[in-house]
């Protein structure tokens, strides 16, 4: 692939970070994105490694422009999310260890099933996420919450597209929140986990900077616009958002395991 000029490689993925940090502020599945744009757009001799790194910072940025954007604007029940973000911060370290142990050809039909029945279950339940009657919260949810962050900071270490709208989903599902507030509490647990992540990169020299500061900027801007939306599109608009990304996971997950 011939490589294009500086100037021209920079413009393309600032746009692909923008994009990016717009749709993962409102429903998650940003790098379904930016991965690939990444891939795309940078030298083919650049490691995987290095390309990882850098959509993890840029990303790490937008979700936390979002996050702030979510904590000001929307009351988040933190006894939940802050087990659930600590949980999934040394989980994600673990997940990451365990890369090389575990093939992910194995993990793509597990995830390709839960996600096709994360995706049916929120269509056939018209409601789901629709109303927020949060639940009474005793040391019960306190340790579910640590439980759920653990189990999906493992996956995001370990494998990582669809994490946000995994956690999204259980915290309607386990903890009857609707869909605004599950997305505010799903992008802190995020930020979480991109940061135990970031912590492994940085060390090990992982990033390029030259493109991931100026995407970390443009992330940044989509990722104000997108919870910005979220938060006055409300809940109907989530949902759409939420479906419309799991059948784009669906897709893409059934395309690897099938196409290859």
């Amino acid at each position: 692939m011939k490589v294009p000029p500086v100037t021209e490689t920079l413009v393309l993925l600032g746009v692909i970070a923008f994009v990016s940090g717009l749709i993962d502020a409102a429903v998650g599945g940003g790098g379904l994105i930016q991965i690939p744009g990444l891939f795309n757009v940078l030298p083919q001799s650049t490691a995987p490694a290095t390309v990882f790194g850098t959509n993890k910072f840029s990303s790490i940025c937008g979700t936390a422009i979002a996050s702030r954007q979510y904590v000001r604007r929307v009351r988040l029940p933190w006894s939940l999310v802050l087990p659930a973000a600590v949980c999934a911060f040394a989980f994600a370290f673990v997940g990451a260890t365990a890369v090389s142990l575990i093939p992910k050809e194995v993990l793509k039909p597990i995830i390709l099933a839960l996600l096709i029945a994360m995706a049916g279950y929120t269509f056939m339940k018209k409601d789901f996420g629709h109303l927020h009657k949060p639940k009474e919260i005793t040391a019960r949810e306190r340790w579910m919450a640590a439980a759920l962050g653990a189990a999906i900071g493992f996956y995001d270490g370990l494998f990582g597209p669809g994490t946000g709208s995994f956690l999204a989903f259980l915290f309607i599902r386990c903890f009857a929140f609707d869909f605004l507030h599950a997305s505010a509490s799903a992008k802190v647990v995020n930020l979480a986990t991109n940061l135990a992540s970031l912590a492994f990169f940085i060390p090990s020299g992982h990033i390029l900077w030259w493109a991931a500061l100026p995407m970390a900027a443009c992330n940044m801007a989509g990722g104000m616009v997108g919870a910005r939306l979220a938060i006055r599109g409300g809940v109907k608009l989530i949902r759409v958002l939420f479906l419309i990304l799991s059948m784009v996971l669906i897709g893409k997950f059934g395309a690897d395991l099938f196409w290859h």
